[in-house]
C-alpha cells in the first residue's frame, strides 16, 4: 500500500526503515522524502512506526536517570560534608 503517494513510498519502505532504526516521521522523510510536500502521509507513518522502542528515547531516558542519581549523591556528600 502506498503511505506516500507524492513520492511513491510504500508501508513496507516505512516498515523497513523503522526496523533499520528510524524511529520519527522526520527520520523517515530523510531517506525517503514521504511526508515533505503536501505532509497528508504524516500521520499514517506516525501509525506504523508506533510507539515502539526507540534506541534514542531509551539511550535519553539513560542519560535522565544518571544524571539525577548523580546530582542526588553530590547532594549527599554536601550535606555529610
Amino acid at each position: 500500500m502506498f503511505v506516500c503517494s507524492c513520492f511513491g513510498v510504500t508501508d513496507q519502505q516505512i516498515k523497513a526503515h523503522a526496523a533499520a532504526g528510524a524511529c520519527t516521521p522526520r527520520q523517515i522523510a530523510s531517506v525517503t522524502k514521504a511526508g515533505t510536500d503536501c505532509g497528508n502521509c504524516v500521520r499514517t507513518i506516525q501509525g506504523l512506526l508506533g510507539r515502539g522502542a526507540c534506541p534514542r528515547r531509551e539511550l535519553i531516558a539513560e542519560h535522565a536517570l544518571s544524571s539525577v542519581a548523580e546530582q542526588t549523591d553530590r547532594v549527599a556528600l554536601d550535606e555529610a560534608a
